[in-house]
């Protein structure tokens, strides 16, 4: 966040006659750069239910900013830089403890078959593209940043119904995927479904992304562990080739089917290119194909990034038809928005509620995902950051003897939402602080 070139004066004057700034700029420093936080009116009590003893009690009125600022935590950049960024360092730390342990996570998981899997979607009619030889199909040369790529060669035969259809299923197919994975793989090992489930476990991470021409595609890291999940060795006959050859059987295998519009049935399944790569660490032999920290960072960088980056489409809901004729955005991206809003009038597709996802382009799943043994959790993670500000705050308010706040702890609190955002004169000084070290992603006090 730049701090902008003129202060609002008349604002910051105010501020200073109150005789605020220097604890507002405390608070406002906590939200670690956060330009829409939460605010909200009310109270918290920590007591100690051993002794009786009140650790800590906060009154938001008695707050420099009259509420308590509670980051916005929305994960993507385009919404907030800052709370996107929290969200993808989370992400990171979420996949790359299911690929080496920690965080709960035992280290033995670096030897379990691991494999790094991407999954597109079907074509709906050529894009323009930059193919790895060659040129374009439209005969031109485009740069990486050329606004066209994505966008259909042939508006008027490019299939925008299958293409938001497909992206409303997307989390359907994946979910009747890992079915038949499970299925593929104990083909393989010569088990029953009831004897694999006794035997060996898949544990996955994956993430959404939109391609250019806005269909979703899924990068996953998919693991077999034993039956107890990542704690567990996985059985002798596991390994990375048979996860491979499983995964690739699955993927031909699953389709799904779709509402049928008019005269037209639809079928969904996934495209022809699927991409599975070994990710090998010092426990297997042979050569290093993907490292795992690679792999976790190439999926936390999508797990910010929506439709809005990908095509230029928007990153809120849209309320009203009208608006889309008039949106800055690409034709491509306009079509996709306005097949979305049409195709929710047919009864078939009321279920997809397409219109309320009409400018994620009819995907309505969740971007990050993991199976319950994968590793640990965001809210894990989240609640680590709150118990550390928390054991902050105690120190700072009873110094370095400060009673620990643990499972013994009574939380009193009743919170009532009051707005969002920050005035001139906050906003202003937010932009001018650092965040606070070891802020981030935690409500300012």
């Amino acid at each position: 966040m730049t701090t902008p070139t003129l202060p609002p004066i008349a604002d910051l004057v105010e501020l200073a006659s109150q005789g605020i700034m220097p604890a507002l700029m405390r608070q406002l420093s906590g939200l670690a750069g956060c330009t829409s936080p939460i605010r909200l009116d009310g109270w918290r009590t920590e007591i100690n239910e051993t002794t009786g003893q009140v650790l800590h009690h906060l009154e938001s009125s008695e707050l420099p900013a009259g509420n308590l600022l509670v980051r916005c935590g929305n994960r993507r950049t385009t919404r907030c830089a800052s709370c996107a960024e929290t969200y993808r360092r989370d992400t990171y730390h979420l996949i790359t403890a299911g690929l080496v342990g920690g965080k709960g996570t035992p280290e033995t998981v670096a030897s379990h078959p691991r494999v790094f899997a991407t999954f597109t979607a079907p074509s709906f009619g050529p894009v323009h593209n930059r193919p790895s030889a060659g040129r374009c199909r439209c005969g031109a040369d485009h740069a990486p940043d050329d606004p066209l790529l994505g966008s259909a060669l042939d508006p008027e035969t490019y299939d925008y119904e299958a293409a938001v259809l497909w992206n409303a299923h997307a989390g359907k197919l994946w979910a009747r995927f890992s079915i038949h994975l499970r299925r593929e793989i104990a083909k393989r090992a010569g088990l029953s479904q009831r004897a694999f489930r006794d035997a060996a476990r898949v544990s996955f991470g994956k993430v959404a992304e939109y391609q250019k021409r806005g269909a979703i595609h899924f990068h996953a890291v998919i693991r077999l562990d034993g039956p107890e999940g990542g704690s567990d060795s996985p059985p002798d006959w596991a390994s990375a080739e048979l996860l491979t050859d499983a995964i690739q059987a699955a993927a031909r295998r699953t389709d799904i089917p779709g509402p049928q519009i008019g005269e037209r049935s639809h079928r969904f399944a996934f495209g022809r290119q699927l991409d599975i790569r070994t990710i090998r660490s010092a426990a297997f032999n042979g050569p290093v194909q993907i490292t795992e920290r690679a792999v976790a960072a190439y999926i936390a960088k999508y797990a910010t990034k929506g439709a809005e980056t990908a095509t230029g489409t928007l990153d809120r809901p849209l309320r009203l038809r009208a608006q889309i004729q008039h949106l800055d955005i690409p034709e491509h991206a306009r079509r996709l928005i306005r097949t979305a809003w049409l195709l929710d009038d047919n009864p078939e597709c009321k279920p997809l509620r397409l219109r309320a996802w009409a400018h994620m382009l009819g995907f309505r799943g969740h971007f990050s995902t993991k199976t319950r043994k994968y590793s640990t959790t965001l809210g894990a993670l989240r609640g680590a950051r709150t118990a550390w500000r928390r054991a902050q705050t105690l120190q700072l308010l009873h110094g370095p003897d400060a009673p620990v706040a643990d499972d013994s702890t009574l939380v009193l609190a009743h919170w009532t939402y009051a707005g969002n955002g920050l005035n001139r004169g906050e906003s202003w000084l937010a932009a001018a602080v650092q965040p606070a070290p070891g802020t981030e992603g935690e409500p300012t006090r």
